[in-house]
């Protein structure tokens, strides 16, 4: 009978000391990470195509802006590049009349040059025929460096055109509305139909599949976890009910903070703590801000 006794007290210490051991280290939730996507452009929503709780890609097009007054633009400005070209001179044809000119004038002048040689004219002609020649020279000079300048500039003024309707293009490009990341849209901001501004928030979406647990532990618990490292993390769904997950720690703060008061840690005496991150492969159950648990 005492045997028995001490055998069932001996039962009872243990698990008295069973139920005082912890069954984690630390406490956190669990976080996504969360991408806002706002209107780069202004103007009425013709097309949004999102829903909270769809899953989309990246590079997804769901939503358009009226593209309309920047459609017009792009084609004022290529109507506009068009009188440029149209007004470029064409300097063949503008110096034609001046080279026949000259081409006749250095003709007089190797004429009289015969001539005066064989003493049957004044050297005076041909210093005229001389001049004429130099005059013609200059003239179709400047002939040639107006029409340059001329073409130079209206090539200039294309080429700002280029730009112009390079810069229009991008903001047509941006009126597509593209999700940057793949994921579950969370909160959805605007209707179809709306007016939008640049810059205005249209939608949010996280993605759900690879999350993290934000968790806190205290300076003495920091020699037991480094980056890598494989813990065991539990989702906390209340009334006792856990699910285990296979854990990875992907960041550790180097900077130490107060003791959150919605987090208990292994030690609740300690007023600093560090924060940790560790990445979980989500299977569908787990929710931001839903409370787990970690096992180093």
């Amino acid at each position: 009978m005492k045997k028995i006794i001490v055998m069932a007290g001996a039962a009872l210490v243990l698990a008295a000391c069973g139920k005082s051991e912890k069954e984690f280290d630390a406490t956190g939730t669990f976080e996504a990470t969360e991408t806002t996507v706002s209107a780069e452009q202004s103007g009425t929503l013709l097309a949004f195509n999102v829903n909270e709780g769809d899953m989309i890609e990246s590079g997804r097009e769901v939503g358009l802006v009226d593209t309309t007054q920047i459609w017009l633009k792009i084609r004022q400005l290529a109507a506009t590049k068009e009188v440029y070209q149209s007004q470029k001179p064409d300097m063949e044809k503008q110096i034609a009349a001046t080279r026949q000119q000259l081409a006749k004038a250095q003709a007089e002048q190797r004429r009289y040059q015969e001539l005066v040689a064989d003493g049957a004219a004044p050297s005076k002609m041909l210093d005229d025929a001389v001049s004429q020649v130099q005059v013609l020279q200059r003239q179709l000079e400047a002939q040639k460096s107006s029409l340059a300048t001329s073409t130079n500039s209206l090539s200039k003024q294309m080429a700002t055109t280029d730009v112009q309707v390079g810069l229009l293009r991008d903001q047509l490009q941006k009126c597509h509305i593209l999700a940057p990341v793949s994921g579950t849209v969370l909160e959805k901001y605007v209707e179809r139909g709306e007016f939008v501004s640049a810059g205005k928030p249209l939608f949010k979406v996280a993605d759900m599949e690879k999350m993290n647990m934000r968790a806190y532990v205290t300076s003495s618990q920091l020699q037991q976890i480094r980056i890598g490292q494989k813990v065991k993390v539990f989702a906390d769904y209340g009334a006792g009910q856990r699910k285990e997950y296979d854990g990875t720690v992907s960041w550790i703060s180097s900077r130490s903070e107060f003791t959150p008061k919605t987090i208990l840690t292994d030690d609740e005496r300690a007023d600093l703590v560090y924060a940790v991150k560790i990445a979980v492969n989500n299977d569908g159950y787990i929710k931001i801000g839903m409370y787990g648990e970690v096992k180093l």
